[in-house]
C-alpha cells in the first residue's frame, strides 16, 4: 500500500515516521519543504505538490492546521483532487469544520475518491508513540479498508457516524479539555495560594474522583508555570472556535468553553500561542496574585 502524507508539523511528522517504520511505502509533502528532509533520509519519497504526492497513492493522509488549508490542499490548484485516482481514500486528520468536511466529501465522491474525517486526540506524545485516539466519520466500509493504516497511528480507532461526525466528536473532546484544564488550573492555584504542599495535594486528588489525564499530565506544568509543547494553545483556540460555531448552529449554549476561549484569545495576543494549551493556568495564577 502506498501512502501520501501531507502536513509534517508537530503531529504529522511523527505520524508519517511511524508509517515508514511500519513498512509502508510513503511519499511526503509539506508546505515548508525542509520538513520533508528527515523523512526522506529514512526512506520516504518527496513530492513537490499535494497532487504529485497523491498520484499513485492508495491512501492520502492530511494533517494541517485549519479548514482553509485543508480545502486548498484537497481541492485547490495542484491539490490532491488533481492527482488522486478513482478508488483512493483520503484520511483527513486535521481538526476542521464539520460542514466543510461534508461539502468536500460530496465533491470528492463525484470523482470516485472517498474521504474520511479522522481527527485525533493525544497530543504530540500520542503522535510519537502511536497512542492517539482517532474519531472517524464517513463510510464505515471505507474505514475497514484503511484500518491497518490507522492502527499504526492510534490506540483507539472509533467510528462515530457519517461524514463530519468525526469532527463533531473532536469538538466534544476540545470542549471537555477546555473545562478540565480550567478546573485543574483553578484547583491547583487555590492550593498554591493557601500555602499547602500542593505537589502532595496534586498526587492525592489525581488518585481520587478528580483524577484525569489533564490533571496527571498537565497539572505539573501549571505548578511549575512552565508549558512545554504538547498541543499549541493557539490551535486549541481555533478548535474551540469550531466547537462554538457548531454549537451556535445547533442552539447549544457552551458558557464554559466560551470563557476558556476568551482566556486563550488573550494569551495568544500576549504571545503565548505556541505554548501548550495548559498555559491557560497563567491567567488563573496571575489573577490570584501568584505571578507578576
Amino acid at each position: 500500500m502506498r501512502i501520501a502524507f501531507i502536513g509534517l508539523g508537530t503531529m504529522g511528522g511523527p505520524m508519517a515516521a511511524r508509517l515508514l517504520d511500519a513498512g509502508f511505502d510513503v511519499c511526503v509533502h509539506n508546505r515548508t519543504r525542509e520538513r520533508e528532509v528527515a523523512l526522506a533520509e529514512r526512506g520516504a519519497d518527496r513530492a513537490a505538490t499535494p497532487a504529485e504526492a497523491a498520484a499513485g497513492a492508495d491512501v492520502i493522509v492530511t494533517m494541517v492546521s485549519d479548514t482553509p488549508d485543508v480545502e486548498a490542499i484537497l481541492l485547490g490548484p495542484g491539490g490532491v483532487a488533481e492527482g488522486a485516482a478513482d478508488g483512493a481514500v483520503i484520511i483527513e486528520m486535521s481538526t476542521i469544520a464539520p460542514e466543510a468536511v461534508r461539502r468536500m466529501h460530496a465533491q470528492l465522491a463525484e470523482q470516485g475518491v472517498a474521504l474520511l474525517d479522522a481527527p485525533v486526540s493525544g497530543g504530540s506524545e500520542g503522535a510519537v508513540k502511536g497512542t492517539l485516539s482517532i474519531m472517524v466519520g464517513g463510510d464505515a466500509a471505507v474505514l475497514d479498508r484503511v484500518r491497518n493504516v490507522l492502527d499504526v497511528l492510534g490506540r483507539t480507532i472509533t467510528y462515530v457516524g457519517p461524514s463530519g461526525a468525526g469532527q463533531v466528536a473532536k469538538a466534544i473532546n476540545q470542549v471537555i479539555i477546555a473545562g478540565t484544564y480550567a478546573a485543574v488550573a483553578e484547583g491547583l492555584t487555590l492550593g498554591m495560594a493557601a500555602g499547602i504542599d500542593v505537589e502532595a495535594a496534586h498526587r492525592a486528588v489525581a488518585g481520587g474522583a478528580a483524577g484525569s489525564w489533564g490533571l496527571t499530565h498537565r497539572g505539573p506544568n501549571m505548578l511549575r508555570n512552565d508549558y512545554p509543547l504538547g498541543f499549541r494553545l493557539r490551535l486549541h483556540r481555533k478548535d474551540l472556535g469550531i466547537a462554538l460555531e457548531t454549537a451556535s448552529t445547533l442552539g447549544v449554549p457552551l458558557p464554559l468553553a466560551a470563557y476558556v476561549a476568551q482566556l486563550e484569545t488573550g494569551l495568544v495576543q500576549r504571545g503565548y500561542g505556541d505554548d501548550d494549551v495548559s498555559a491557560i493556568a497563567r491567567v488563573v495564577r496571575e489573577q490570584a496574585g501568584l505571578d507578576d
